[in-house]
């Protein structure tokens, strides 16, 4: 699997975990999971079209999450997660890249970046940011 393949597989992950999030969530944080799926959504369509030859990893019919999503408290740490996650696998992809597409993984690595510690802020998570963003531990 190629990092392309990998961020598209992890964006299809990310939408999937949208949809458990935004089931547990109330107020203003509803607002802000739509807005952070329609962005991960925006990017898999994105690198849909990027690919070339039509071949693209599908998405599954569902995901495991690493804990159970039963509360807006488990709601706000997978979101945060997910953020995470998905910055690690954009980092991944700057050694294989150049140019604008450099600059494009770069900036979606900090998007997801920055979304991870606002999601991590509202979860009363520490540290808020991590020491390496976008670095798996």
């Amino acid at each position: 699997m190629t990092p392309w393949d990998r961020a598209l597989a992890a964006e299809h992950a990310a939408i999937f975990a949208y949809g458990l999030i935004g089931a547990q969530l109330t107020g203003d944080a509803v607002t802000r999971a739509r807005t952070a799926e329609a962005a991960h959504r925006a990017r898999r369509d994105e690198l849909i079209l990027r690919a070339t030859g039509g071949d693209t990893v599908p998405a599954q019919a569902a995901y495991q999450t690493p804990f159970p999503v039963t509360d807006q408290a488990s709601a706000l740490r997978l979101a945060a997660e997910v953020e995470e996650r998905s910055a690690a696998v954009w980092r991944d992809l700057l050694p294989a890249t150049e140019g604008t597409q450099r600059e494009s993984a770069l900036a979606t690595m900090i998007e997801y970046a920055v979304r991870a510690t606002q999601w991590r802020q509202a979860a009363g998570s520490t540290p808020v940011v991590p020491t390496w963003p976008g670095r798996p531990d």
